[in-house]
């Protein structure tokens, strides 16, 4: 416990850095497990959808101490960041109401855009490496600039990952099949399916007058995107961004990238980002104090709960799983569509810069910085604050 402690207040930099200081802290020195188990714990989380970072550190609890300390080390992991971020989301409804508040936040937005942007350009770089892929990925962008609606998202990622399998898998796997499905408990799989039809059921009959009917949807909207994020933290921007303020005009363009920038300068998950969603949301709402906190913690359960049972449900027979080819394949096609979503969340996210040339320039900068240095994000944005602050 003590170790994941420090890894949460050190781990710095998003998944690709993390899964860095694990190899470094939890294989090569305390040997908590090999290195080839650790591989394989990415591998997985990077099938699965949820918090990747998370998904991994849980899976190296469950390894060393099954249940308990896999429950513990995710609440070390997460609560930190989760509570930073909801005060941050409490004081950013306070401070924004001051003049120079908005002065030094004023370059905050379009480095926020240029992290976005390589981020898009980074999975990019990585996913799309065939024709199929490139395909899947312009499709996605079109179909979601499109339709812009949160319900495409799930039919989207779910036929990526259909097409990609079916084209890139071999007809020999019925029996390893029967085997792995054999094990798996339909009860827990109805549990899993059936928190998000109650919450997505309940957020649709409640009356929308009553003080609980936006938190109840918004667990909803949290959950189902937790269900729907491959690819971790990068891939949540541009889910979020668009149901919450394209769509349902949850947070202003300003409050979401702000949120988004003040998470890329502090340690811990990336999906703790949802916890200042979910305290800005209740807050424009008008919810008081506590309801602006109830926010966070609906927030941060709801992500974090789909890819939290799912990597503790399915590690324990990963040995059956990982030999499964079409499963496999299925997360270039998964992945492609997900470059597609960042590419238009990028697209979306430059609109407000308009013809403000400052603003292009400064999210252009930040853009080669990340791409040709070695400057992290987080000494990035803190140079952001300092100009604002004194210039």
């Amino acid at each position: 416990m003590r170790d994941a402690l420090v890894y949460t207040f050190t781990a710095f930099g998003g998944p690709q850095a993390h899964i860095a200081v694990l190899l470094r802290e939890f294989v090569e020195k305390r040997k908590y497990i090999t290195e080839d188990e650790l591989l394989e714990l990415n591998a997985l989380s990077q099938l699965l959808p949820g918090p990747s970072s998370t998904q991994t550190l849980v899976g190296i609890a469950w390894k060393v101490g099954r249940l308990p300390l896999a429950i513990i080390t995710f609440l070390i992991w997460v609560l930190p960041s989760a509570a930073v971020m909801c005060f941050a989301g409490i004081s950013f409804k306070i401070l924004a109401k001051g003049n120079h508040f908005t002065d030094v936040i004023r370059f905050i937005q379009p480095i926020a855009v240029g992290i976005v942007g390589y981020a898009a350009y980074s999975f990019a770089s990585r996913f799309l490496k065939t024709r199929v892929s490139i395909m899947l990925a312009v499709a996605s962008v079109v179909a979601t600039l499109i339709l812009q609606n949160p319900y495409a998202f799930p039919l989207l990622v779910l036929m990526g990952g259909i097409i990609s399998s079916a084209l890139e898998t071999q007809q020999q796997e019925n029996e390893l099949r029967v085997k792995l499905f054999s094990n798996v408990n339909p009860n827990k799989v109805a549990y899993f399916i059936g928190v998000l039809l109650l919450f997505a059921t309940l957020g649709a009959i409640i009356n929308r007058t009553s003080p609980f009917s936006l938190p109840i949807r918004l667990f909803e909207n949290f959950y189902r995107n937790g269900i729907l994020i491959f690819g971790g933290g990068q891939v949540l921007v541009p889910l979020m961004y668009t149901e919450f303020v394209e769509l349902k005009h949850y947070l202003t363009n300003t409050e979401f990238l702000s949120g988004y920038a003040i998470q890329q300068a502090l340690p811990g998950p990336t999906f703790a980002f949802t916890s200042f969603l979910g305290s800005v949301t209740l807050a424009n709402k008008g919810y008081s104090l506590a309801g602006q906190i109830l926010g966070s913690v609906v927030a941060v359960i709801g992500i974090n709960l789909p890819g939290l049972i799912l990597i503790l449900f399915i590690v324990p027979f990963w040995e059956d799983l990982k030999k499964i080819n079409r499963i496999k394949n299925s997360l270039s096609g998964v992945n492609a569509v997900a470059v597609g979503f960042m590419i238009t969340a990028f697209v979306l996210l430059m609109r407000p810069l308009g013809t403000n040339w400052l603003s292009w320039g400064i999210m252009l900068a930040t853009f080669l910085i990340l791409k040709f240095t070695k400057i992290k994000t987080p000494i990035i944005i803190i140079i952001g604050v300092l100009v604002g602050w004194f210039f």
